[in-house]
């Protein structure tokens, strides 16, 4: 009740203050509109705000809307009137009639139908009757699904969506919480993705980096290839995902509810929104193959839509289509074929009727609603940040303290890209950001992959982190776990490893070494395991 009472307070206080505000405001010149807050710390409050709400209030959607609020407040300087324009036009318009925004949003869509295909099919029933057979334990569980996440990583949405609904009745059955689920899930798809050289992932940076590339003598995707050695934090999340599971540690928030999981209560907290859902159809006639063979169709369309955009069939090599691809689009051609071509494999193996392929359709939207809404308060919240600046005070915070600390410069980029993913809620965004300023720095070949290392690193560690990241969202929504409870059992998990990469950036920048640096990384990943095994045992004997 309390937190109901001063999340209304915020509101009526920044309603008044807005109020107060317009007549010190109202009478500037239109002709040459200037923002009083732009390129300053000021940028970085409205993502704040909606993450401090979202962690008080345990409500996204009320949190998110209050920073877009307040982000529209702080550009229009206080004026309600174009405040409220602004949020409408430049900030949800714009944001859904983006080509690429409109992209995602569509192959989320046609996502959430095949998935429910799959499911009526039988065929996430028979992969989970499969697994059940085969998988035994807790762990046996939590590594088939870490290996599934590994397997699937042509793109991060792919990824979370199809993972949680082929390896809930997997996980459920061997008492493996939704919370710890969300976790295995998010670990494996963002960075996962970061470090596949067949990724949309891999694309987009491609993209960013190959100008500058060049300029060097190499391209894009040769960059982004002698990147992925030093990209700590990646690397070091998937260890922690193997090493927490095979020694059985749980630490923070997770071991309450890994604990509750085991008696039997997979959600801990009253609210569990998809307890109800229905998991699976039984078909008497399903096979693993109703759940495999629409996966395989499904990555290599979207694989073929990638490397059309990208001018396969005009000649480009393979590396060069992936470079030149535009990721959007190409998932949007892929998963579209992909859905007809899943539809009539059904229809002639008469795993479904074609009655019950159309009313897959709107139920496969209806399940991507939650995000999709989520997703469009998240990107309209980070047009608000880039309206008011958020990149040019970062860039200038950054530029300002490099020169200096030359030696620090892997550990400094890390955190500013961390902090920037975390606060804007987008990775690509941030390294788009980043990259071509961190490329500029006039810095010696090997220290140049490092620093482009550690912002690629600190992008998916703050997008890891992100109560308001698209990749979040997309593993609560694909582990049916309440999305809160996933940002604050991860935290604890994603914070531990970015300190490990933190001390790996500070060693990387101080000797340029890759075999030493992995070494002091190891040594301290090792430490810390050791350590946190010793203090759970002791508490568990208490």
């Amino acid at each position: 009740m309390k937190r109901r009472k001063y999340f209304y307070l915020f509101v009526a206080v920044l309603t008044l203050f807005s109020m107060f505000a317009v007549t010190g405001f109202a009478a500037e010149a239109e002709a040459e509109y200037v923002c009083k807050m732009y390129g300053t710390a000021w940028a970085l409050v409205p993502p704040l705000v909606a993450i401090i709400l979202a962690l008080i209030t345990k409500e996204v959607y009320s949190s998110l809307f209050v920073g877009i609020v307040t982000g529209a407040l702080f550009y229009a300087n206080f004026n309600p009137g174009m405040a409220y324009q602004t949020m409408v036009k430049d900030g949800f318009i714009s944001s859904v009639a983006s080509d690429y925004n409109a992209g995602i949003l569509i192959f989320l869509v046609v996502l959430g139908v095949i998935v429910v295909l799959m499911n009526r099919a039988g065929g996430s029933q028979a992969y989970g009757e499969w697994a059940a057979r085969k998988i035994k334990t807790r762990k046996g569980a939590i590594l088939a699904t870490s290996a599934l996440g590994a397997l699937i990583f042509v793109d991060d949405y792919f990824n979370c969506l199809t993972v949680g609904s082929v390896m809930r009745p997997v996980t459920d059955k061997n008492k493996v919480s939704r919370a710890k689920l969300s976790y295995i899930i998010d670990a494996t798809a963002a960075p996962i993705c970061m470090i596949a050289p067949i990724s949309s992932w891999a694309a987009a940076i491609t993209g960013v980096i190959e100008d500058e590339g060049l300029e060097m003598g190499m391209s894009g995707f040769e960059m982004f290839l002698r990147a992925i050695p030093y990209n700590l934090y990646s690397l070091l999340t998937i260890a922690m995902v193997i090493v927490i599971t095979l020694v059985g540690l749980d630490f923070g928030l997770m071991k309450k509810h890994e604990d509750n999981a085991k008696k039997g209560d997979l959600y801990t907290t009253p609210d569990r929104p998809y307890a109800n859902a229905a998991e699976t159809v039984t078909k008497p006639n399903s096979k693993i193959m109703d759940l495999i063979l629409p996966i395989i169709i499904l990555i290599a369309l979207c694989i073929l839509g990638m490397v059309w955009t990208g001018g396969i069939f005009e000649g480009a090599n393979i590396i060069n289509a992936f470079a030149d691809c535009d990721a959007s689009l190409g998932l949007s051609l892929g998963s579209i074929l992909a859905l007809v071509v899943i539809v009539i494999f059904y229809l002639v193996r008469k795993s479904l009727t074609f009655k019950e392929c159309m009313a897959a359709i709107p139920e496969g939207f209806k399940s991507m609603v939650p995000a999709i809404l989520i997703l469009v308060f998240a990107w309209t919240l980070s047009s608000m940040t880039g309206l008011l600046g958020a990149d040019v005070f970062v860039s200038e915070l950054f530029n300002g303290q490099a020169a200096g600390l030359k030696w620090a410069l892997p550990a400094i980029v890390f955190v500013v890209a961390l902090f920037l993913a975390f606060s804007t809620g987008t990775s690509w965004g941030t390294f788009t950001i980043l990259l071509p300023i961190v490329l500029k720095l006039g810095l010696d070949m090997d220290f140049m992959m490092i620093a482009t290392s550690a912002c690629l690193a600190g992008a998916v560690c703050g997008d890891h982190c992100s109560p308001i990241s698209d990749t979040t969202i997309m593993a609560s929504t694909g582990a049916q776990c309440n999305h809160i409870n996933h940002v604050s059992t991860q935290l604890p998990y994603a914070l531990t490893v970015a300190a490990i990469s933190f001390v790996g950036y500070i060693v990387a920048g101080l000797c340029k070494n890759l075999v030493l640096t992995w070494a002091v990384v190891a040594v301290v990943f090792a430490a810390f395991v050791i350590v946190m095994k010793v203090r759970t045992k002791g508490e568990a004997e208490e």
